[in-house]
């Protein structure tokens, strides 16, 4: 199997991971344990769990209430999924294949619910009376998840020194017009 054809499967598996583990925590949350009619569930200090629809993105940002905007969202993600699976089809890199794969897995999670219900269903209200930022008071899913940890490994991929290829120093340096030895 190509490499190419190895990241491209690593992202494809990392995407179904991610989607999967998002629609059966939201289905288990929502459908069997009704958290709806049991919400608020403290589990820390910091943290609930409750039922929270967002018609937005995220921090409730765009918010679409009609059909409009809401289809308006479907094609952002459309758009948005269609870059990140043209970046995965031409990535170098397992890392970067696994990342783009997180992502995609959870913005195809959350696009799901946006299509069947109009808005994507949060559970996990991380609070804080504390003035520590957008934080402060924040509702996620495990799709979210999927998508800030593959966001963070993108950056952590773009800012780890790149291995030099041994053929390429070895080709630059019969091309120069100088090259000199030490014994």
């Amino acid at each position: 199997m190509a490499v190419r054809a190895q990241f491209r499967l690593i992202g494809a598996a990392a995407a179904g991971l991610a989607f999967a583990a998002d629609q059966i925590s939201k289905y288990w949350l929502i459908q069997v344990y009704d958290v709806g009619a049991r919400q608020p569930i403290r589990l820390a200090p910091f943290l609930d769990v409750v039922l929270a629809w967002n018609r937005g993105v995220s921090y409730s940002l765009l918010s679409a209430n009609g059909p409009l905007g809401r289809f308006g969202l479907l094609a952002l993600a459309a758009a948005a999924m269609l870059a990140l699976a043209l970046w995965l089809w031409r990535t170098t890199d397992r890392l970067t294949a696994f990342a783009l794969g997180l992502v995609m897995g959870g913005a195809l999670g959350n696009a799901l619910d946006r299509f069947n219900f109009g808005a994507v269903a949060d559970f996990f209200y991380l609070h804080t009376t504390l003035p520590v930022g957008p934080l402060a008071n924040y509702v996620f899913n495990v799709a979210d998840c999927a998508i800030v940890a593959g966001v963070a490994l993108l950056l952590y991929e773009s800012l780890r020194p790149r291995p030099t290829a041994p053929a390429a120093l070895e080709t630059a340096a019969t091309k120069s017009p100088r090259t000199s030895r030490t014994s």
